[in-house]
Formats: structure tokens, sequence, C-alpha cells
């Protein structure tokens, strides 16, 4: 019972420990480094079928070879986009969205741009992109941008704050598109400390307004929900009509990944530029589909790392997104509370296993059973109900139990073993060693003696008329000098002396590394402290009691346990019958 108790206040103790080491930040940033790479993996592992209403139309390296073959520069003249726009737009597509900023630049003709603008006046399904930063306003002053491209958030939830996505300044786009149109959206983007992107803000804040991420703004376009108002819940939901939004504490969408580069269908820009401008034809039915455009080329250097792939262009990561809000797929994570139950839990069953099972090698399969349905359950559960449940936290918890548990059980076993000799080795009354004992230490000082060329002494103590006291008193007043007597002998010897119970009323002091004049100076010194106490016989008696010695040294009077005992003997009765309370 006492170790059950003792295993259960160290279990909590231990688990307090962890949970306030958990809040330095050190620790959660190495955690966190360690779970996102298991979300990786997890990403890596799922197979998840892509919107096949998503295509991408792509400003690839072919298609910017085309470009400065035929144009001697990028970026490509503007009046080519308003003609591909309406090119497609012939076909009906559901939304054309640019993953490209068009900026004022010394490169473009205005009568370019102004045909590229006069697109947006004219369909209202086409949306643009813009970039907010904290570019010094000494270098560019902050633009003001109207009202209508802000929303309205209400963030309810204590866990989100929007300080990272807050910028100073914005770099911004053709005024003839802000003005023209509402669907321009920010393509900031959010990476995780380790610099993968593994999800993507919803808003950013702008001189103190709401402004919406561009894929959002398209998903949002697609659902036909262009709603101003957002509300984000107490449990970190954005909440949209049908459909939650769980957001991280910065709060960006966790997206959930379709597999590495390539996954929606491209099509190459030169081609629709060749249609366009000669007249032929891109073997692609548009009608129906949301189009992206956006560099794929690495030379034009938008790429980025994701979960599912080291190089991924952002016009992907822009479908990745609109993909998720259409199919209303994006991650949620467990609340860390779950979570930190759940390793408390873990941890709990983990020590409990310990202590309960004695076989290390079914602790041990237990404990990666356990753990291994747990890590399979979290894939599953993002598999199919898109939850991200940490594995690293309640892992590295519970290996640090196990492990923990281990020792603990391993100190208490080895105490327990300790306790176990002990018995076995003293005698109950005395507290002295047992014969036995005294037996092994014999052979073992013989032994060590002749090896090293050592001396060692015996001295083999009785009671002087310990029967007749035994008579006279009882056997109680009997076994409590047999006690004070031992007492005695302990007292006055060294820590390296073995103190014995030989055997009923006679005792024996094995002393290592001592020579016979010693050991008999000793003995000379017992004998007197014995004769000079006056030993408690009961409650109401004390009385006198002798003892008599004989000391026996190797080699000189014997080189085996028992020529040293039977000359220690020798003398031990040559004390009594020379008038006891003496030394021989």
């Amino acid at each position: 019972m006492l170790k059950k108790v003792l295993y259960g206040i160290w279990i909590v103790i231990f688990l307090l420990f962890v949970i306030y080491t958990a809040h330095s930040a050190n620790f959660n940033t190495f955690l966190d480094f360690l779970e996102n790479k298991t979300f990786d993996l997890r990403q890596n592992m799922l197979p998840k079928k892509a919107n096949s209403s998503i295509v991408i139309v792509a400003v690839d390296d072919a298609s910017y070879e085309y470009i400065l073959d035929k144009y001697g520069e990028w970026p490509l003249p503007r009046d080519i986009y308003a003609k591909i726009i309406d090119y497609l737009e012939a076909q009906s597509p559901k939304s054309i969205a640019f993953d490209m900023m068009f900026v004022k630049s010394l490169k473009s003709k205005q009568d370019a741009d102004l045909t590229f603008t006069n697109v947006f006046k004219k369909y209202n399904n086409i949306y643009t992109a813009m970039n907010l930063d904290n570019q010094s306003v000494e270098l560019r002053f902050p633009a003001a941008l109207p009202d209508k491209l802000s929303v309205n958030v209400q963030n309810m939830s204590k866990n989100i704050d929007f300080d990272s996505l807050t910028f100073q300044n914005c770099r911004s786009i053709l005024p003839e598109i802000i003005n023209s149109t509402e669907n321009i959206g920010m393509i900031n983007v959010s990476r995780s400390d380790d610099g993968i992107l593994r999800k993507m803000p919803v808003f950013v804040k702008y001189q103190g307004k709401f402004y919406p991420q561009l894929a959002f703004k398209v998903g949002m376009g697609l659902l036909g929900q262009n709603q101003k108002d957002f509300v984000i819940d107490k449990k970190s939901n954005l909440i949209l009509h049908d459909r939650k939004i769980y957001l991280d504490t910065d709060g960006s969408a966790i997206l959930n990944w379709y597999g590495s580069t390539g996954t929606y269908r491209q099509i190459p820009i030169y081609m629709l530029i060749k249609a366009v401008e000669e007249g032929s034809k891109v073997d692609y039915d548009f009608s129906g589909k949301t189009i992206y455009f956006g560099t794929t080329a690495s030379s034009l250097f938008d790429i980025k790392t994701v979960p599912v792939a080291k190089v991924y262009p952002g016009v992907e990561i822009q479908a990745t997104y609109v993909n998720n809000l259409l199919d209303n797929n994006f991650i949620k994570r467990i609340d860390k509370r779950i979570t930190t139950a759940l390793s408390i839990i873990l941890a709990i069953i983990t020590g409990l296993i310990v202590i309960k099972l004695t076989s290390a090698a079914v602790v041990s399969l237990s404990f990666v059973s356990i753990y291994s349905a747990y890590i399979i359950t979290a894939y599953y559960l993002m598999k199919y109900q898109n939850l991200w449940v940490d594995i690293v936290y309640p892992l590295v918890l519970g290996i640090l139990v196990f492990i923990s548990a281990f020792i603990i059980k391993y100190i208490i076993k080895s105490r327990d073993f300790d306790k176990q000799y002990l018995l076995a080795t003293t005698d109950g009354l005395t507290e002295l060693y047992n014969h036995r004992y005294f037996q092994e230490q014999m052979k073992m000082q013989v032994e060590q003696s002749k090896r090293y060329n050592t001396t060692f002494s015996l001295i083999i103590i009785d009671i002087d008329y310990f029967k007749k006291f035994n008579d006279t008193f009882g056997h109680q007043a009997g076994d409590s000098v047999l006690r004070q007597v031992a007492q005695i002998l302990k007292t006055n010897v060294r820590a390296t002396d073995i103190v014995c119970r030989y055997g009923g009323e006679e005792m024996s002091i094995i002393l290592p590394n001592t020579h016979k004049d010693i050991s008999l100076s000793t003995a000379e010194k017992i004998c007197k402290r014995v004769a000079e106490k006056r030993f408690k016989i009961n409650n109401s008696q004390e009385g006198k009691v002798t003892i008599s010695l004989g000391v026996s040294s190797y080699p000189q009077d014997g080189v085996t346990p028992s020529e040293l005992i039977d000359a220690a003997d020798r003398r031990l009765y040559q004390s009594k019958n020379n008038g006891r309370n003496q030394v021989n």
C-alpha cells in the first residue's frame, strides 16, 4: 500500500513539474517544431483529391521564355491580360483571380493599363491581389485604402490576436483598379518558425481595419457569401453561415494540403497568349471553372515551402486555400487544454502499467501499443475529421513517465531487495549479523587476506553464567541483556568491523586488517565496558553482567575459517576456566 501511495505522489509531482516546464517558451518552441513535423508527415501520408473546378493559368518557365522572346521583357503587357480575360469570359468561368500585383510600372504603357483596368468594370467575377508590409514610411507613404475593401470582424476569442498580421504600410496597386472593383484581396502569408507555410491569414489588419485574404475573398464569392461582417466565436471559429473555419492563435486558417506541386490542372499562359494573338485554340473547356493566374517559373521567385513540398508556387497555395473553403475541409487543431488532459491521462495509464506489470517486455509492449494506437487514431482523425490532434506532447510526456517510473520502480525494488537481504542476514533479537552471514564473511576475509597478504582477527564472546541468569530472572530478562551486550559491542568497534550473533549467548566480531595485538586491545576494552555497565534486567532491577572473550588472528592461528574459529573458541574456554570476565 505504501508503495502505491509513493507512486501516486511521485506521478502527481512529476506531472505538475512537466506542466510547469511546458510553459517555458523554449520548451514550447521545441515541442511545436516537432509537432509541426508530425503534421507535415500526416499531410504527406493522407491521400486527398483536389477540386477539379480549379484550374491554374501558369506563367511557367516555358511561358516566361516565350514572353521574353515575343515581347522582349517581363511583365507581360497588361492589355494582353485584358484580351485573355475576354477570351476566358466567353466560356463563362465562375471566377478569374490574379495572384499578381498590378502596380504602377515604368515599363507598362498607360493605354495598356487602361485597357486592362476596364475589364474590372466590365466583369464582376475578376479578382486581383494587393500586399501589406512594414516598409519604412520614409521610403513609402502608407496609402489610404477605400472602405469598400475592408470588412468588419468581431473577435470574441481570447486565444486569437492579430498582432503578427498587423501591418503599417501598403504596396498599392493601380488606383484605376482600386476605384473599379471591390474584388481585391491581400496575399500576405503566415509562416511557422521553421519557415514552412502551413496556414494562411483570413484577415490582415492595416490602419485599424481588417482586409480579407485574396483566396478567402475568391472562395466567399464562389459560395455566394459576399458579406462584410464576420464573427469569430469564443472557440476560435470564424462563423460562415453553414460552416465554421477554425483559426489559429494568430488568426490564420490551417490549410489541408492536396499533394505536391502539380495537383491542379495547369494551363501555360503562352497557350492563351497564342489563342488571343494568333487565333489558335486552347484545348480546354474553362466553363464553370475557377481560374487562378500566377507565376510558377522558378526565376520569378514566387516560391514557398509547404508541408507537402519544399518548392511550391504561391498560386497553388492560393488554389489550395480556395479548395479548402469550397470543400469545407480546413484543419481544426484540438485545444491545448484537451491535449494536456489527454497527455495526463495517457501518462497516468503508463505509470500504472509500469507499477502493475512485472515483466519489462510486457510493460514495453503495452507502452508501444498504447501510443501506437494513439498515433494511429490521430492520423485517422486528421484523415476523416480534419482534426489536428497533437502527437509530440503526449508522447514526450509518456516517454518521460515511462522512463521515470521504471527508475523509481527499480529504486523501490532495490530497497526491497536490501531489506530482504538485511532480514536474511540479521538476527532479529540483537540486530547483529546472523551466523550464516558470519560464516560468509569469514570465508571472504580468508580469501582476501590470502590474495593481498594481509591479516585479520576474530573475537568470540560468551556471556558469563547466562543460563543461571535466565533461570533466575527469566528469558525476557535474558533477551534484554543480549540486546544490551550487542549494543555495547557495536558501539565499541570500528565501522568496518563485523559484529555477529554466533549462537545462543555467544557473539563474534570480525576485525578486517587487524593484527592480534590490536584485536586483543579491542577485546579488553569491550570486556571492561560490559563489566562496568549496570544492565537493566526489568522495570525495577538492575544488575551486573560479565563476558569472556577469545581472540584468534590470521595467519598465526589458522588459515581456514574453521581453524580460526577453533582457535578463538579454545581461548574463550580458557578465559572461562581461568575465572571468566577476561580475554585470552
